[in-house]
């Protein structure tokens, strides 16, 4: 069965694909070299025999018929094996000269067969290519060589051209099982990975594939996303454990509530029982959206409604929106803020997180406190800093007082559900800005840090706004 995996495998039929294209363009290479030596030893053949006719030729009409024989007895000697042949008649037609024991075919090109040894019985035959031509003194002079060498090559040649593909095929059916196996096994480590994710373990990560750059990628990008997926598993248990943690004790009172008012005697009592209850129930009610909210933000959803703001203008609005309740509450409530900071994001959610902020800082800081709001570019970069001179928080703290529901223990008679630094830091992480809470000596300062936009509005769109 790994045996038919290996064959039925992507990586062996890919493996194979390529192997069989090279074997093809292998096999048409060599069949073009088996063509091309064999039209190059075909044109040498018919070049020596056209010299040695022409030279021939050139004796007979030099010498007469007498230069002419002793030339071929001298061309006889010193070719030794690899002589031409001849056949020379004249012109009434008597044989003169004849190597070939037959009559050839006469003037032009032509082939004659005869055995290698006549006088041997089953010696084999073999083929001589042959060249007629007509000489000066009258009569015909025929020269002619053996083809057997070039037959050899070419044969050669073809059984070469057969072996190495059939070598090539047998390479590429192994090489691509082996490449399969191999890539097979690595699979089968990346899906026994992904059932144990399956089964529960969020914890188990993909191991790299290896093959490639682009598989290791690939690993590495499904990581990423189990990742983020374990942190929103986090997120979501978290989520539920402090519902059930720190709902408890609101729902208790509005239950403790009803109770108390289901025993009231009169109706002014009752009544004021019932609009408690929904008071707290609102309360509640208000957490739970907060909560999704969170969540909502943690996800990543929202990006969908960004645009280019002013974020200047955002936080001078949001400031004098809450001058009046500084002062009510006997605080310094200012703002520096420098002109003209664009920041790419959602309105809506960046006034919120502001909000969150200084209704954070008004609430947690004594009376006489000042509270200062500014907004600078600093490298790039758009930096907003929310700074008060009250009793801050530890450092060992400030870590904790932005997950949900967490309260210091001098802020825990104050009203609030813990979940306004909470969601300030969701929306800080959807716009990619770093929220840091830093000791302002005294005091807590919390520096916001916006990436550098990439475009900006023209002064037009600016002046429509």
């Amino acid at each position: 069965m790994p045996l038919l995996n290996g064959f039925r495998s992507g990586a062996f039929r890919f493996a194979f694909l390529l192997a069989a294209m090279f074997a093809v363009g292998a096999a048409l290479l060599l069949l073009v070299v088996e063509r091309s030596i064999s039209q190059y030893a075909t044109l040498a053949t018919d070049g020596g025999l056209q010299s040695e006719a022409a030279i021939l030729q050139g004796e007979d009409r030099e010498g007469g018929r007498a230069s002419l024989l002793r030339a071929i007895a001298l061309h006889r000697r010193a070719g030794g094996e690899e002589a031409y042949r001849y056949q020379l008649t004249d012109r009434t037609g008597h044989m003169l000269v004849d190597d070939f024991g037959t009559r050839s075919t006469g003037l032009g090109w032509g082939h004659v067969t005869l055995r290698d040894d006549p006088q041997e019985p089953g010696a084999h035959l073999e083929t001589l290519k042959t060249l007629g031509v007509a000489l000066p003194n009258g009569g015909t002079l025929v020269v002619a060589t053996d083809t057997y060498d070039i037959e050899e090559l070419r044969a050669s040649l073809d059984r070469f051209t057969i072996a190495a593909g059939l070598t090539i095929t047998l390479f590429a059916l192994i090489g691509g099982y082996l490449i399969g196996g191999l890539f097979m096994r690595r699979l089968d480590r990346v899906n026994d990975a992904i059932a144990r994710v399956m089964a529960g373990d969020v914890a188990e990560r993909l191991p790299p594939i290896g093959i490639s750059r682009e598989f290791d990628t690939l690993s590495t990008n499904l990581n990423a996303m189990l990742d983020r997926i374990g942190a929103l598993m986090d997120g979501l248990r978290q989520v539920t454990t402090d519902i059930a943690h720190d709902l408890r004790t609101p729902l208790t009172r509005v239950r403790q509530q009803l109770e108390v008012t289901l025993g009231a005697g009169s109706a002014a009592r009752y009544d004021a029982g019932i609009e408690n209850a929904i008071t707290q129930t609102d309360e509640i009610l208000g957490i739970f959206r907060a909560l999704l909210r969170i969540g909502t933000l943690e996800g990543g959803d929202g990006r969908q409604y960004f645009e280019m703001l002013d974020l200047s203008d955002l936080l001078g609005q949001v400031v004098a929106a809450h001058q009046p309740v500084a002062e009510d509450e006997g605080k310094i409530l200012v703002a520096e803020l420098a002109a003209d900071l664009w920041v790419e994001g959602d309105r809506d959610l960046l006034a919120q997180m502001m909000t969150n902020l200084i209704d954070n800082a008004i609430r947690h800081t004594p009376a006489g406190s000042r509270i200062l709001s500014t907004i600078a570019s600093v490298d790039g970069n758009v930096v907003v800093r929310i700074g008060d001179d009250g009793p801050g928080i530890p450092a060992e703290e400030r870590a904790n007082v932005l997950t949900r529901f967490y309260r210091l223990d001098r802020s825990r008679n104050l009203p609030g559900s813990g979940l306004g630094m909470s969601m300030a830091a969701a929306i800080a992480t959807l716009h990619h800005a770093s929220m840091e809470l830093l000791d302002n000596a005294p005091g807590l300062l919390v520096r916001l840090t916006f990436p550098a936009s990439a475009t900006r509005p023209s002064t037009d769109k600016i002046g429509n706004r």
